[in-house]
C-alpha cells in the first residue's frame, strides 16, 4: 500500500522504516533537509515539498501526519487541502487535542477528504516492538488503511483497534497518557521510599528485576525502570525536572468537566509541576506562616 509521511521525527521515521519493511511503498517529507538526509540515510524515499509528495501518490491517497500538536497540524492541513481529492484519507498520528481533530474532521469531510485521528504510543522502541494504535474517525477510511495498522502494530490482530468516531482516538490516547503519569508516579515514589531505606534495601536495581516477574505491578514501564536502575543506580547527571507534553492537562480538565475523580492522574500532573520550581515561593511562604503562629526556626538559604 502506498503512504505519504509527513514529519520525519524519530518516530515518523521509525513508523516509516517499519512500514517500509512490510512491504509498503512509503514517501516521506520533512521541512528540515537534515530530517529529510537523516531519512534517506535509512533508506526511505524522501521529497522536498507537500506538493511533490502529494504528487509521488496514486488517487485515492493516503497520507499520515507525525508533527507536533498545534498550529503546525492546522498550518499542515491549511497547504495540504487544495493539493488533495475527494477520497483522500489524511492521519493524524501525533498527540492532537480531541476537540481539535473533530473540528479538523468536520471542515475536511466538506471536502470529501476523510480524517482519521490515530493515539499512537510506542515511542523510541515502535520500530521494534510496534505501536499501540486507538484509530478514530470514518469506520471505511480506517477499514481501508487496515493494511498499515496491521503492520505498524505489534501484531496484525493486536494491539490496535477503530475505537469511535472523529475524536474518540486522540481522547483515548490522551486518557492513556494520563494513566501513564499515575503509573509513573506511583514507581516513582515506591523506588524513592526504598532508596530511603537504602541501608535495609540497598539494590533497587534487584528489587525492580524481581518485580518484573510473577509480580502484579509487573510491566513494560518496569522494564524500563529496571533497566535505568541497572545502567545509573544513583541516576547521577539526572536533574529532577520532569516535563510534561500536556495531554495529563487535558485529562484533568476533561475530568473536571465530566464531575469525574481522578486524583491519582491529577497529583502527578502536580507533582510534574512541583519537580520544575527549585525556589518554591509557596513553601518559603509555608515556613514564615510557621514561624508567625508558632514561633518555629525559619530554615535560612
Amino acid at each position: 500500500m502506498q503512504l505519504g509521511m509527513i514529519g520525519l521525527g524519530r518516530m515518523g521515521a521509525n513508523m516509516a522504516q517499519r512500514l517500509a519493511r512490510g512491504g509498503h511503498m512509503v514517501v516521506g517529507f520533512d521541512p528540515s533537509a537534515e530530517a529529510r538526509a537523516r531519512a534517506g540515510d535509512e533508506g526511505l524515499a524522501t521529497v522536498d515539498s507537500l506538493a511533490a509528495l502529494v504528487a509521488t501518490l496514486d488517487a485515492p491517497r493516503a497520507l499520515w501526519m507525525m508533527v507536533p500538536a498545534g498550529a503546525i497540524v492546522d498550518a499542515t492541513i491549511d497547504a495540504l487541502r487544495p493539493l488533495l481529492s475527494a477520497g483522500d484519507v489524511l492521519v493524524d498520528g501525533g498527540n492532537s487535542f480531541y476537540r481539535d481533530s473533530q473540528r479538523r474532521a468536520a471542515a475536511l469531510a466538506d471536502a470529501g477528504i476523510a480524517y482519521l485521528d490515530v493515539g499512537t504510543s510506542g515511542g523510541v522502541w515502535g520500530l521494534a516492538e510496534g505501536y499501540s494504535l486507538m484509530i478514530g474517525g470514518d469506520a471505511a477510511a480506517s477499514g481501508r488503511l487496515s493494511p498499515l495498522f496491521r503492520t505498524l502494530a505489534p501484531a496484525p490482530e493486536r494491539g490496535w483497534g477503530h475505537v469511535g468516531p472523529s475524536g474518540a482516538g486522540h481522547f483515548t490516547k490522551m486518557i492513556h497518557n494520563g494513566i501513564e503519569y499515575g503509573m509513573m508516579q506511583a514507581y516513582a515514589e515506591g523506588f524513592a521510599i526504598l532508596e530511603r531505606k537504602h541501608d535495609l534495601v540497598p539494590d533497587l536495581a534487584q528489587v525492580a528485576e524481581i518485580w518484573r516477574y510473577g509480580s502484579v505491578v509487573r510491566s513494560w514501564l518496569l522494564d524500563l525502570t529496571a533497566d535505568a536502575l541497572v545502567q545509573n543506580p544513583r541516576l547521577d547527571g539526572i536533574a529532577p525536572y520532569v516535563p510534561d507534553s500536556g495531554e495529563g492537562r487535558w485529562t484533568v480538565a476533561e475530568a473536571i468537566d465530566l464531575d469525574v475523580a481522578a486524583p491519582v492522574i491529577t497529583q502527578s500532573l502536580i507533582e510534574r509541576l512541583r519537580s520544575r520550581d527549585d525556589d518554591a515561593f509557596s513553601d518559603k511562604l509555608l515556613s514564615a506562616m510557621r514561624n508567625a503562629f508558632g514561633g518555629h526556626a525559619i530554615k535560612r538559604d
